[in-house]
């Protein structure tokens, strides 16, 4: 592994570290919280539990009185259970989606460098190619778009005014 790919993985290690450090309490909860739901022992402990559940109060075990014989309990518990579920899951999305726009904009910050370093490369590798009398495979014309610096606000203007 090359010691640029090396350093840009443990600067990325690292700043993941530091934002998972940065959060705050609630946010672990909430995070821990929609993790286990997204868990297969989340899915056999609710199997376990209201089969049970289901199965005392339909009487099949005689040792055990059925305290919920309608079901209606069951049905909040579940109702209850549901919506502080879907909060918490809300909760880790919208973090997700605060992180994913974080590394967008990074994303387009570096797309945007590349662009501005690409057109002075361009403009450098066509001078020395004058310079040298080498030949230009490439049309004046293409040339000239190639080497044309457009500004970010331009790009994101045309790429808005093309999606509506």
């Amino acid at each position: 592994m090359s010691t640029i790919l090396a350093r840009n993985i443990e600067a990325l290690t690292q700043r993941k570290a530091e934002d998972d450090r940065k959060r705050s309490r609630q946010t672990r909860i909430a995070a821990g919280i929609s993790a286990f739901a997204g868990s297969m022992t989340f899915v056999y402990l609710h199997i376990a539990i209201f089969g049970l559940w289901i199965v005392v109060n339909l009487g099949w075990l005689p040792l055990i009185p059925a305290f919920d014989p309608t079901f209606v309990a069951l049905a909040m518990v579940a109702s209850v259970e549901a919506i502080f579920i879907s909060t918490f899951v809300m909760i880790n999305q919208n973090r997700m989606a605060a992180l994913e726009d974080k590394r967008a904009e990074l994303s387009l910050q570096i797309s945007l460098l590349a662009e501005h370093e690409t057109t002075r490369l361009i403009s450098m590798v066509e001078s020395i190619s004058r310079h040298l009398d080498a030949p230009v495979t490439v049309a004046d014309h293409e040339l000239t778009d190639l080497k044309k610096n457009l500004p970010p606000e331009q790009v994101l203007s045309e790429i808005e005014k093309q999606t509506r």
